[in-house]
């Protein structure tokens, strides 16, 4: 019997696709270094984030394929992650060692905006991610008690290096003022922080930096939306309808920023009663997925309302680094389901030829 060729293994690979591209995993480019020795074949399936939610699935199905073949005795499949950049020249140049940068937003305050990113901040650090965290709640900064950081920036000749607490590296307003002091700034000076935060950080690599916007539709969205080219912004609501119409308004801005919206979160979703278990859905129900339904947006998932989310929170680990936690969870699925959409969109952007126009 003829050896098996390298040739014969991709085309039995063309048979898994990726269930959010649509494609198969040769003709993205995923395969790498097929080995075949005797009966043995081994090869690398490198995938756009460590966070994929369907990595299992995929090297389930491509094992099943390559082991369908004749000749074939045993598998072995790796299993790698690169992350892709969004693309795009920033027009400052301000961050060209980061690959994606991913606002989340409100269109009102009290949703729990802040705590959704410290935790998805952490969630995708957690699976191999280089992440930071941008705060850009400048009139109400929480990120360093969210995170319990105690150590501050510091200052180089050159750049500021950020912070850094459970692997992800912060930069906050809440750094440089003290708790019960206010910040009152008009625009130019909301527009100098957060072009500093960008430009004058010493970030380094990072796969993504999260940026948790102040609620509403000011100063501080128009100017990280006009500074530098954005993967696509998140939006985090309540179910109840008055939380929901004013997301939308948040959704219409990034529309008229020219922003994508990779998908909406509906925080507080119900409460999960700690002594028996009881589901009560005080905000209502599903309201976040149906509006996501309605205008065509990603549904990245629920987070309940929990007194373990709030003390984990208040004491500076958040509930996602407890692995034993019943809530812990929900922000994987929804940090899971978010790099999945990062991926579409900068594999989109590779994926489409650039139209050259000629006369």
């Amino acid at each position: 019997m003829a050896s098996l060729s390298e040739r014969e293994v991709l085309e039995a690979l063309r048979s898994v696709r990726d269930p959010d591209l649509g494609r198969d995993i040769v003709s993205l480019g995923f395969v790498k270094n097929v080995q075949v020795a005797g009966d043995k074949v081994g090869f690398t399936i490198e995938l756009t984030t460590p966070a994929c939610p369907v990595r299992e699935l995929m090297q389930q199905q491509a094992r099943q394929a390559v082991a369908a073949l004749p000749g074939v005795g045993t598998v072995e499949v790796a299993m790698t992650s690169r992350v892709r950049a969004t693309g795009g020249a920033a027009k400052e140049a301000l961050t060209p060692t980061i690959k994606n940068i991913v606002p989340v937003a409100s269109g009102k305050g009290g949703v729990g905006k802040s705590t959704v990113a410290a935790n998805l901040a952490l969630a995708l650090a957690g699976t191999g991610a280089r992440v930071g965290i941008m705060d850009a709640d400048v009139y109400g900064p929480t990120i360093p008690t969210l995170l319990g950081l105690r150590t501050l920036p510091k200052p180089t000749a050159q750049k500021t290096l950020p912070a850094e607490r459970y692997g992800v590296k912060v930069i906050s307003m809440g750094f440089f003022i003290r708790e019960e002091d206010a910040i009152i700034w008009r625009g130019p000076m909301l527009h100098k922080t957060v072009q500093h935060f960008l430009g004058n950080v010493d970030w380094g690599e990072l796969d993504y930096l999260i940026v948790d916007l102040p609620p509403g539709t000011g100063d501080v969205q128009l100017t990280l939306c006009q500074s530098i080219p954005l993967t696509g912004a998140v939006v985090v609501s309540t179910p109840q309808d008055v939380a929901l119409k004013v997301a939308q308004k948040a959704i219409s801005m990034f529309g008229q920023l020219n922003t994508a919206v990779l998908g909406i979160i509906e925080n507080m979703a119900y409460y999960a009663c700690p002594c028996c278990g009881t589901r009560d859905e005080i905000f209502g129900s599903g309201g976040a997925r149906q509006a996501a339904e309605r205008l065509g947006l990603p549904f990245l998932g629920e987070i309940p309302l929990a007194t373990a989310i709030r003390t984990s929170s208040d004491a500076g680990r958040p509930i996602v680094l407890d692995q034993a936690s019943p809530f812990a969870p929900a922000y994987l699925a929804v940090a899971e389901q978010l790099a999945a959409q990062v991926s579409i969109r900068t594999m989109q952007r590779e994926l489409t030829p650039l139209v050259q126009i000629s006369f």
